[in-house]
């Protein structure tokens, strides 16, 4: 009987995998750090590649620290940094460009273009997220715009866009499987939080074509099948949160009221406030913690 957990947390400096138990014990785990990139002031970037050497690198790691096979392995569940944003090739799998790191500054005076517009209201009641460059949308604009051959990708309908876990997800699965979870969707200013789906409004604001887009899923479900020859049998994906909102569950944040902080390369307090959202009047954000049976 297949016992064993396999979880990848791919973070902002480093990639981990464990192994647990079905006690939740931790069995085996692995680390590797990639590099950070600083092309310009305020700018931050990571090597696609090096992301996926590490996060392939851990799993055959814990597998051999662990002693198991990948037969053994009942599931993989995928936490990630949030907000990170590529675009591929969805005929070569190459990323056009390095990925813009949540940390990246270069869009801020494009928000604050945005903003000028009266667009943030909208933005914020739709999304309930500040308008700025910590957020995909703006990022994924500015690569549409300004590498070189990425808008005609995109119109020739061969261009994908993901954060870290829909990029993960698509190389696990053999470029099967192009989705991402309502978490990460609601990190990137272009999910409704209401409605649960990509909001046509959100893409006409920053130019968005909504054929670049993953379909959005619940946080518990069947993404796919990692491909055999990655660890030697296919391993079942059967979760995704970002990083965040998975450390939440992971303290047993079930209740309303129920809040944890993280301190890591960046800081976060994360509060349940229940199946409803709610705004702050103190620009608080509000964000998806968890999504099952499409709620």
């Amino acid at each position: 009987m297949n016992k064993y957990l396999l979880s990848i947390d791919q973070g902002t400096t480093s990639s981990r995998a464990v192994i647990f138990n079905q006690s939740l014990e931790v069995v085996a785990s692995s680390q590797q750090e990639f590099p950070q990139i600083y092309p310009n002031p305020g700018w931050v970037e990571h090597d696609p590649e090096e992301i996926w050497l590490s996060v392939k690198n851990v799993c055959n790691s814990v597998l051999k620290k662990s002693n198991l096979r990948a037969d053994q392995i009942f599931g993989l569940g995928i936490t990630n940094q949030r907000e990170t944003t590529l675009l591929w090739d969805s005929q070569t799998g190459k990323c056009v460009c390095n990925g813009i790191v949540w940390q990246d500054r270069r869009t801020a005076k494009y928000c604050l273009k945005l903003q000028d517009d009266g667009l943030q209201k909208t933005i914020k009641e739709k999304t309930g997220l500040r308008l700025d460059p910590y957020f995909s949308a703006s990022k994924l604009n500015w690569i549409l715009n300004n590498v070189d051959g990425a808008r005609k990708l995109s119109d020739s309908n061969k261009l994908l866009f993901g954060t870290i876990d829909s990029f993960l997800l698509w190389r696990l699965t053999g470029g099967k499987v192009h989705a991402t979870d309502a978490t990460n969707a609601s990190r990137t200013l272009l999910f409704n939080i209401h409605t649960q789906e990509w909001d046509d409004e959100l893409l006409k604001i920053f130019n968005i074509p909504r054929q670049l887009l993953p379909k959005v899923k619940d946080c518990a479900t069947h993404f796919g099948d990692t491909v055999e020859n990655l660890f030697g049998a296919k391993i079942p994906i059967l979760s995704i949160l970002g990083d965040q909102q998975a450390a939440l569950i992971g303290q047993a944040g079930f209740k309303e009221g129920m809040t944890k902080c993280t301190f890591g390369t960046g800081c976060f307090a994360i509060s349940n406030t229940g199946k409803k959202p709610l705004a702050s009047k103190n620009k608080l954000l509000t964000t998806i913690a968890t999504r099952l049976n499409g709620s």
